[in-house]
């Protein structure tokens, strides 16, 4: 602390980045601040919540980058985190597992659905949270124009051509200009204007009626029908036509849900969420996570709408949603004027200047697509019965409006240093970042707080109906049986196929959840053939004399698959050949090979279990997870055992070879696949390497 106290001291009145390091030097968090003095400082003094002090506990070290701005503490702070990694940030684990559809920048460009952004000059549009929603739009797309569809050019026309939906660039030559209409036109699509596409098809195909070209009409209106399907989806409507993305949060517990609405064209297409716990400050933590969403996001909508920092609190109350209060507008005013000059206020502008706006957006490479196309499922009625239209009080964005505002509110707003956030959000991504303080925006932030708050609900009452089907029905399971505990049950499965490859296998639940780093497979060592009680018998004393030797923990309850005699068999090594008293009980199957009954006891007697009970489902779930546990292994060496007795009778082809072969091969069927030229470099004749190929040609 002596040292800290002495670099506490020396800390500058700047802003910049702080690195927070364990006792191994290891950067366990990384944070921005506006004045590294009072932030970093603060981390020393006074009080705080449960999971801070966790954090500060494990602090031993510090360092700080000072920088010239906030938008490049921002910056550095999402590189840093990206970078190290550090435990108790707030950490985007899933930003590259969007998918994006994507033209490529080709001589004959082609439609693809990716997850990976690179910088090949190609267009991408979305992301598109729901990966389903981005194969079906690619799909519609790929049969109303007629890109290339092969990744190899073919030397001669495909089914596609014959179809209308390919120019044949493999045989024809195709002009660079032929390729901008359509991409310029798929470009509208993704941006929103497919109500001028539905439009030309509908004329296109009344003009294929009138001429008695009766498939193609049908085409075309299969085409019409497909885009109402895949695009109209929506379930509200603004009254401009910008796109935006909305964010809001919640915290709750320690835990933090960041739900972002996406809005194209004025229509909410797509909602998704994101829980993980957090350390820090929520407020800074939240905007730690949109830094990381946008740093590989090359999509950016028009607007950004951000949810607002109580009294630069941080966290919200505990159920409830987050109020969508006014910026920090003094600091934002001079960055908005620019875009209000040209009356880039959404809830202002005609539909025909939101058309053009977002035109040029979408030509300069920043327009978003609409990401995923299923419907949202949102409180429709209640973001209605607020009103969306223009007899709602305005976001003050204009110049005009922050000048009318009283000297009160932006003193007040200017001293919520996190807000400063979303100005540096917006000199960074060169989008408007906005928190809107009234009006139709701060209702859609309010309902992407309130879905946030009942995500992170929903999340905590199944963690709360798990424990019921887990710790609760292990404890009424033991109850049922007469036990005092049923913390530890091991459970055990025999599999072969006629006495061949016999092995067997241990599944570990603790506390009704499975223990899967205890799982233990056996393969059998004395038993010959299909003798399920002798196997038992090996099993049951190799597992317990080896928790003897190691002095591991014995289990409450073993499970056996079987009736009376495994029961038997079990107890009887136990207890006369290892002197242990552990209960031990089987799983009973029916006819259909399904969990019937519970047998316990000596003599055995059935268990009286509801079968709707939680407890029998306990069971089910054990004797499924122990079976599958068991024939996966078998299956797994019998694989190995044919792989073996296939290359072993070969002459010429030992051990070695043979793990030789598997080695540099992979598998038989690459092995049978080869030329006798790929096995020289394993110092294999051609005369041995026929004999092999023949060999495993024959077999197959």
């Amino acid at each position: 602390m002596a040292h800290i106290r002495d670099k506490l001291a020396l800390l500058p009145e700047l802003p910049g980045c702080y690195l927070m390091k364990n006792r191994e030097g290891t950067i366990i968090y990384v944070g921005k601040a506006k004045i590294l003095r009072n932030r970093v400082r603060s981390y020393f003094t006074g009080s705080h919540a449960g999971k801070t002090q966790r954090l500060v506990a494990d602090i031993r070290d510090f360092e700080y980058i000072v920088t010239s701005s906030n938008m490049e503490a921002l910056i550095l702070e999402c590189n840093l985190i990206k970078l190290h990694q550090p435990r108790y940030n707030v950490l985007l684990k899933d930003d590259k597992t969007f998918p994006y559809i994507k033209i490529t920048n080709e001589r004959h460009p082609k439609l693809e659905v990716t997850r990976r952004v690179l910088k090949d000059k190609a267009r991408y549009f979305g992301p598109y949270p729901n990966a389903y929603a981005a194969q079906q739009t690619k799909k519609l797309l790929d049969r109303m124009y007629p890109l290339r569809k092969c990744g190899v050019m073919p030397k001669e026309v495909c089914l596609y051509y014959h179809m209308g939906q390919c120019l044949a660039p493999c045989v024809k030559d195709i002009q660079k200009e032929d390729y901008e209409g359509i991409r310029d036109e798929i470009a509208r699509f993704l941006g929103g204007s497919h109500e001028e596409i539905k439009k030309e098809l509908r004329r296109k195909m009344e003009e294929a009626a009138e001429d008695l070209y009766f498939e193609r009409a049908k085409e075309l209106r299969d085409q019409i029908a497909n885009i109402e399907t895949v695009m109209e989806k929506q379930k509200i409507n603004a009254t401009d036509k910008k796109d935006r993305d909305v964010f809001g949060y919640s915290v709750d517990k320690g835990w933090m849900c960041v739900q972002i609405l996406y809005i194209r064209q004025g229509k909410m297409i797509e909602r998704h969420a994101s829980s993980f716990p957090f350390y820090g400050e929520a407020y800074a933590d939240f905007l730690s996570y949109v830094t990381q969403y946008y740093s590989d996001n090359p999509a950016l909508p028009q607007e950004i709408l951000l949810p607002y920092n109580e009294a630069g609190s941080g966290a919200p109350a505990a159920g409830e949603a987050r109020s969508a209060i006014g910026p920090s507008r003094a600091d934002i005013m001079a960055a908005n004027e620019a875009a209000d000059a040209d009356g880039d206020d959404g809830e202002e502008n005609s539909p025909e200047e939101a058309g053009e706006s977002a035109q040029a957006a979408l030509n300069a490479g920043t327009a978003g697509a609409a990401p995923g196309i299923n419907a949202a499922d949102m409180n429709v009625e209640e973001f209605e019965a607020a009103g969306t239209g223009a007899e709602l009080p305005m976001v003050a964005e204009t110049q005009g409006e922050y000048a009318a505002s009283s000297d009160e509110e932006v003193q007040h707003a200017s001293e919520l240093g996190d807000l400063n956030g979303a100005a540096a959000l917006q000199q960074w991504l060169n989008v408007k970042a906005l928190v809107p303080k009234r009006g139709s925006k701060r209702k859609m932030v309010e309902m992407a707080c309130e879905n946030a708050r009942v995500s992170l609900e929903e999340k905590f009452r199944l963690i709360e109906r798990n424990e019921e089907r887990t710790s609760g029905a292990a404890d009424r399971l033991g109850d049922a049986m007469g036990l005092d505990s049923l913390h530890r049950v091991e459970a055990f499965d025999n599999s072969n196929i006629q006495g061949t490859n016999p092995v067997s296998a241990m599944v570990v639940f603790l506390d009704g959840k499975p223990a899967k780093q205890e799982y233990r497979k056996y393969k059998v060592r004395t038993v010959k053939g299909a003798d399920d009680y002798a196997t038992m018998r090996e099993v049951i004393r190799r597992r317990y004399e080896r928790v003897l030797k190691e002095g591991l923990p014995l289990p409450d309850l073993v499970l056996v698959d079987g009736g009376k005699g495994q029961i038997s068999i079990a107890i009887d090594v136990l207890e006369n050949e290892l002197g242990l008293s552990v209960p031990v009980a089987g799983l009973v199957k029916d006819a259909k090979h399904r969990t019937a009954q519970l047998m316990s006891g000596d003599p055995p007697e059935v268990v009286p279990l509801a079968r709707d009970s939680e407890e029998f489902y306990l069971l089910q779930r054990i004797q499924d997870e122990v079976h599958r546990f068991a024939i996966s292994f078998h299956r797994e060496q019998r694989a190995k055992s044919m792989v073996t007795s296939k290359l072993d009778s070969i002459p010429g082809v030992g051990d070695k070879r043979r793990q030789l072969l598997l080695k540099h091969f992979g598998s038989l069927k690459k092995i049978r696949e080869a030329s006798v030229e790929d096995f020289r470099p394993l110092s294999i004749g051609d005369k041995l390497a026929r004999q092999i190929l023949e060999a495993l040609k024959n077999e197959s």
